[in-house]
């Protein structure tokens, strides 16, 4: 029997997704699953995406990339660190989140990052709540980065992971990088349609 006044159970957490780039339906899956955890960001909570990574590396510049690419394409009320010009890496990285914090209110931050999987997930991008552990892979102890993130398999984990990132094909990153960054701005123009109110009456 239900007891009067109690609430209704939680909406279900929203899932994990891992797909790979080269899927047809890339592109709107990512953003789909970027938009729905999007749309429970309260329109006053400011959106910081830190696209964390190196030039200095091919395997680890799939955060650069996409700052750049998203940086070109100009979304309104998107604040980014992290381009090929001024990246986000390890020497930086606790200055930059800290820098964060102090100018703005309650950031809702996302992070972007390369790793490194089985080889079978080697081109997969991964999204899901929590921060990511930047340098992980490569044994470097860093602050964790994000309320959620966007993570890109380059290359295959489990030895020598300095040397693997170092030889990762540029092409595999960038392709990557432009799907990454175009549902960023799928999902980041489409979530201007939504209103907190109007996602209230429609749950």
């Amino acid at each position: 029997m239900k007891l009067p006044f109690t609430r209704e159970p939680m909406k279900k957490e929203i899932e994990n997704l891992k797909i790979s780039h080269a899927e047809a339906n890339c592109v709107e899956s990512i953003s789909d699953r970027l938009l729905s955890s999007l749309q429970h960001v309260p329109s006053h909570q400011p959106i910081v995406v830190v696209c964390v990574g190196t030039d200095r590396s091919t395997g680890d510049s799939l955060g650069p990339l996409v700052g750049t690419q998203l940086q070109k394409k100009k979304i309104d009320d998107l604040h980014l660190y992290g381009t090929l010009e001024n990246p986000v890496h390890a020497m930086n990285l606790s200055e930059t989140l800290t820098m964060i914090q102090q100018h703005f209110n309650n950031p809702y931050i996302i992070a972007v990052d390369a790793c490194l999987g089985q080889l079978t997930s080697v081109g997969c991008i991964q999204i899901g709540q929590g921060p990511v552990k930047p340098g992980a892979g490569v044994n470097k102890e860093l602050p964790p980065v994000g309320d959620m993130h966007v993570t890109g398999i380059v290359n295959v984990g489990g030895f020598m992971e300095y040397f693997v990132l170092q030889n990762t094909r540029l092409s595999l990153v960038m392709n990557m990088a432009e799907v990454i960054s175009r549902s960023f701005y799928s999902a980041l123009t489409n979530r201007r349609r939504f209103t907190p109110t109007s996602l209230v009456q429609n749950e």
